[in-house]
């Protein structure tokens, strides 16, 4: 029991989550979620410390990157040439697939086989109440399978 004591004493850090919705509008779309995170943060008291930011989701993603018109457009061909809509997909065939089925099932393969380039998470420090990010960068929440409905989890861990 005085271990304990004696950690939580040492120990200042706390934890803190939110959970943000977004309705998304289309495929692909790179909507930034920066300001949202940023509110989190400086909701959650943390002086120090690092915010996870989490997508639910496994055809949508989290990444940070630059906020650029032409370059978003550059960022989303990337993406149909690494894995177009158009191709043929095992998981696309409803006929054979029986696994995690929906009744709303589409065909979403090739958002499935974008994220796997992307991430599902990205951790940011915080320094002195604020995210550590460098000047052109931007936290972004990746429609790979929209119109959809979508949450991010921010979890802080700091004091």
């Amino acid at each position: 029991m005085i271990e304990d004591q004696a950690i939580q004493a040492v120990n200042p850090f706390h934890s803190y989550f939110e959970h943000l919705d977004y309705q998304t509008a289309e495929a692909p779309q790179f909507i930034d979620i920066t300001a949202d995170v940023v509110d989190v943060v400086a909701r959650s008291g943390a002086e120090n410390g690092i915010a996870v930011v989490f997508s639910r989701h496994t055809t949508a993603a989290i990444k940070i990157n630059e906020s650029e018109p032409e370059l978003i457009k550059d960022m989303t061909r990337f993406l149909s040439e690494i894995a177009p809509m158009d191709r043929e997909y095992h998981h696309n065939n409803f006929d054979v697939r029986t696994v995690n089925m929906t009744e709303d099932e589409c065909p979403n393969a090739h958002a499935h086989c974008q994220h796997l380039l992307l991430s599902a998470s990205e951790s940011l420090p915080i320094l002195g109440r604020r995210i550590h990010l460098g000047r052109w960068q931007r936290i972004f929440l990746v429609e790979l399978d929209g119109p959809k409905a979508r949450q991010v989890t921010v979890q802080i861990m700091g004091g």
